[in-house]
């Protein structure tokens, strides 16, 4: 017994490295001159650490302003993914209502739709609505259910819950909203701080969207803004990385911040169909 979990915990380490290994090549090339990244055979450090880089990408980029802009997008889908979701998932399992299968079926099968298939009516649709270069585009739907995968995620969750639970603050006179707040929201803490946790990444590292419904510099994300980092005819590839670093950083922290519901919510999600 002692011999499998050892191996086990060796095999875990050994991939646990290996996925470290993007991360840490990024950390080293941000920290070198652009001549450096290009020696072969590579070298694993370089010679002089250049923090300057760090300080050279907000001086190239504005990028306190591309900050802002992703701020301004992330904090309401995320506000918008996590209640929505989280209402939708808690009526699909605890409320009923006629069809209630079938449209959990349909939600699903969009799922199977490829985002390429929905863009250009969806870039029409904006374009009638005059929406096109703001960033309604990119908030309004985070306030229309989440996502198909974000309200089965909670489905799954509420679905774990004991319903005496529901009937205990029925009798006692509490509402299905009442329910929803007070009892079911506080028990599906790690699945919402899942939803966050992904609504997070997406929004945070989304190139597409971005590209496609915003067009004048000012009003560039982080993810599009590094973009200009890259020039035509050359690239300051060490000066990319480094914001590349900056942009990693949050990500990492958030993870160990949530770490712990965020584990949990992932163990426990989907256990009961």
């Amino acid at each position: 017994m002692r011999i499998r979990k050892t191996a086990s915990f060796a095999v875990l380490l050994v991939c646990a490295a290996l996925a470290a290994v993007p991360f840490l090549w990024l950390i080293r090339s941000s920290l070198m001159r652009t001549d450096e990244l290009f020696i072969f055979p590579p070298r694993i450090w370089p010679e002089e650490l250049l923090w300057q880089n760090y300080a050279d990408v907000f001086d190239i980029i504005p990028f306190a302003r591309y900050l802002f802009n992703t701020l301004l997008i992330l904090i309401p889908v995320m506000i918008g993914v996590v209640l929505t979701s989280s209402m939708c998932g808690y009526a699909f399992a605890r409320l009923r209502f006629r069809f209630r299968n079938a449209w959990f079926a349909v939600i699903l099968s969009t799922m199977m739709l490829p985002s390429a298939v929905t863009l250009i009516p969806t870039f029409i649709m904006w374009s009638e609505l005059r929406a096109v270069n703001t960033f309604w585009p990119l908030i309004l739907p985070a306030w229309f259910g989440g996502g198909a995968f974000n309200i089965f995620l909670m489905r799954q969750f509420f679905m774990n819950i004991p319903r005496d639970l529901d009937e205990s603050a029925v009798i006692d006179g509490a509402s299905f909203l009442q329910i929803y707040i007070r009892i079911m929201l506080p028990l599906v803490k790690p699945a919402l701080t899942v939803v966050a946790f992904f609504t997070f990444m997406n929004v945070w590292n989304d190139f597409f969207g971005p590209l496609i419904f915003l067009n004048e510099d000012s009003k560039f994300t982080l993810a599009l803004g590094l973009l200009q980092l890259k020039g035509m005819y050359a690239t300051d590839w060490n000066l990319l990385m480094a914001g590349s670093a900056i942009m990693v950083l949050p990500a990492i922290a958030m993870f160990f911040i949530g770490q712990k519901y965020f584990i949990e919510g992932i163990s426990l999600t989907g256990i009961k169909g």
